[in-house]
């Protein structure tokens, strides 16, 4: 089989080495951990999600492009399964310098390592959840960008208590995102909300009247 392998045209090979790696993954003891399965795509198959919080300045791009070149993609882009391609989960970063510089691409042929997440978690919530979960590990997001999502999910029915569960957040911070939009909305099932004076104490707001005052 190596024999054979070896002798396929580079893309050719490449895809039937992904196929043995699936395979071998129905017979693993850890093929509900998606990082069991490593394979690689054509980079132009992969995608980036429209909610992800996270930044990273240039020169901290610059630092991770000249990681991947001097020690190779160490962690897989992962992903779920569309109908237009691989959207990103996590590794949107790793995935931009796979995209956009020239020597990285030119090192792995044009491909990006990949996982991908079991079809229980293509639900675009549950995605979501993933991103965040993801980017707080780490302790990278935009606080704004942290509010609109746990607005949206809010919006998508989730309650505060689940929001924080799946966020790795206590209900008081998921109060506090929702308080910088300043949308009464997010308080309608509430008697009351946290609020916080310039000192840092705390105050009640009793109606929703005096939420948009403030």
């Amino acid at each position: 089989m190596f024999e054979f392998l070896k002798d396929l045209p580079i893309d050719e090979r490449i895809r039937r080495i992904n196929e043995i790696k699936l395979d071998l993954q129905n017979y693993s003891p850890f093929s509900s951990n998606p990082v069991d399965c490593v394979i690689w795509v054509k980079k132009e198959t992969v995608f980036a999600n429209d909610y992800n919080p996270n930044s990273v300045a240039p020169p901290e791009m610059k630092l991770l492009e000249h990681s991947i070149m001097e020690d190779g993609y160490t962690q897989p882009i992962v992903t779920w399964k569309t109908e237009n391609g691989l959207e990103v989960i996590d590794g949107f970063h790793r995935s931009r310098v796979g995209k956009e510089s020239k020597e990285v691409s030119n090192r792995v042929m044009g491909y990006l390592p990949v996982v991908v997440v079991r079809d229980s978690q293509t639900n675009k919530n549950d995605r979501i959840a993933s991103t965040i979960r993801h980017n707080r590990a780490r302790g990278k997001h935009k606080i704004e960008a942290m509010s609109d999502i746990v607005i949206e999910l809010a919006r998508r029915n989730w309650s505060d208590d689940k929001i924080a569960k799946n966020l790795g957040m206590d209900e008081d911070e998921v109060l506090r995102l929702k308080q910088i939009t300043g949308l009464a909305e997010m308080f309608s099932d509430k008697d009351f909300s946290k609020a916080w004076d310039i000192d840092g104490s705390s105050f009640e707001v009793e109606d929703e009247e005096n939420l948009e005052e403030l």
